[in-house]
């Protein structure tokens, strides 16, 4: 039996999805599907960080105003930010004011645009095989042996930040596994 509950609309999905609109339309276009351009995993990757101790809901409402903050998350442009830009950035209400946190996405801004080979090709180096779909929220796991060897890579390549959950966290964000439950009716594409 699958713990996916069926939403107003008839569709069953991942009970964490039905919190919110908001969060019910990300779960249904966008968690889960594949990201592999730059940009878009280093604002998992960054969104990840900023969510950990905290609700993914907070993070997803502050997502435009990171997106303004972080310049679409351009590694380029937020490597080169300094300590003024870290204190206006503390300053800003619309994100979250998280000194560690901040500074790290600058470190990683740098950490990516250091990379040989290109950052995507790191990340997804480290997709699993694909596996069933869990049945429940309980076969959910919040680490694997792959989200371990992936947060040991990137620290290895001068990230901070990002542990063996936040990797876990961007591997299910990025489609590198699909951990919607069996009874969801979002499908995403093979790894």
């Amino acid at each position: 039996m699958s713990d996916a509950i069926v939403g107003h609309d008839g569709l069953a999905r991942c009970p964490w999805a039905e919190s919110s609109d908001e969060m019910r339309v990300y779960h249904d276009t966008e968690w889960g599907r594949s990201v592999r351009d730059e940009r878009g995993l280093f604002e998992r990757l960054t969104l990840e960080a900023f969510q950990s101790g905290l609700s993914w809901a907070i993070v997803l409402r502050k997502r435009p105003r990171f997106r303004e903050v972080f310049a679409d998350f351009d590694p380029e442009v937020v490597a080169a930010y300094d300590g003024a830009r870290v204190a206006e950035l503390l300053d800003d209400a619309g994100i979250i004011r998280n000194r560690t946190k901040v500074e790290a996405t600058i470190a990683n801004a740098a950490a990516v645009r250091a990379l040989e080979g290109g950052f995507a090709d790191l990340v997804w180096s480290f997709a699993p095989p694909a596996r069933p779909r869990p049945a429940s929220v309980a076969d959910v796991p919040a680490v694997t042996p792959e989200s371990k060897a992936l947060a040991a890579s990137l620290k290895r390549h001068g990230f901070v930040f990002v542990g063996p959950t936040t990797a876990y966290a961007l591997m299910q964000a990025t489609g590198m596994v699909d951990d919607h439950l069996a009874g969801c009716h979002v499908r995403t594409e093979p790894v």
